[in-house]
């Protein structure tokens, strides 16, 4: 699937009804790059400075849930916002970014945009923002329930103890158990100990396939 550039009211189809209203002005204010791309193992949008020639160019991964999706634009438009303010002269997730980030997002909240349990962990999360949603577990956990996904996908804090379960590069691990963070599992091939963040998404093995 290549990358797609989009004209501004297409942008509509991927943030939750009526958010596209609020959004908007943003791209009316300012000369924009905008791209939805494919997904992104690593990033869920990016936010690239104008240079020479070129704009503001922010980038976000369609792949996202609607919710996933507005949250990760509003945080590429805070990095536009504290650019145009700051400059380079502040870091990327720093004291100034958090709070214009702040400022950008809790405009959106209480108008039905999100979920309630969404609503709820994103008012949390935006006590001290994090450079992404995956680094917040309750936020990341509230958006992954309404991801399209496998009904064999999981969260590795869903497993049992003792469950069995493959990595999407085909390694079969057992979880053994949960530690304060992170839980500890057993690679089933060489018995090595790993320690895995709860919200990695794995896919559910059965017992029975492991002694084919």
């Amino acid at each position: 699937m290549p990358k797609k550039e989009t004209t501004l009211s297409f942008l509509a189809q991927f943030i939750p009804d009526g958010s596209f209203e609020m959004v908007e002005p943003y791209f009316r204010s300012h000369v924009i790059h905008f791209t939805i791309t494919r997904e992104r193992k690593t990033v869920l949008g990016d936010y690239r400075h104008p240079v020479t020639g070129k704009p503001h160019r922010i980038s976000v991964n369609g792949s996202l849930n609607k919710f996933s999706f507005l949250i990760t634009l509003l945080h590429e438009l805070a990095h536009l916002l504290t650019f145009n303010q700051f400059g380079n002269r502040v870091s990327p997730h720093g004291d100034e970014w958090k709070g214009i980030y702040r400022q950008v997002l809790i405009p959106f909240l209480g108008k039905s945009f999100f979920p309630p349990d969404v609503e709820k962990a994103l008012i949390a999360y935006l006590r001290d923002p994090a450079a992404s949603t995956c680094g917040d577990p309750r936020l990341f956990k509230a958006l992954a329930k309404y991801d399209e996904k496998s009904e064999d996908m999981v969260m590795v804090d869903e497993l049992v103890d003792n469950q069995f379960f493959a990595t999407e590069d085909g390694n079969i691990y057992q979880k053994i158990e949960k530690r304060r963070t992170r839980t500890k599992c057993r690679h089933v091939k060489t018995g090595r100990m790993y320690l895995f963040p709860g919200i990695a998404m794995v896919i559910v093995c059965d017992p029975k396939d492991l002694r084919s």
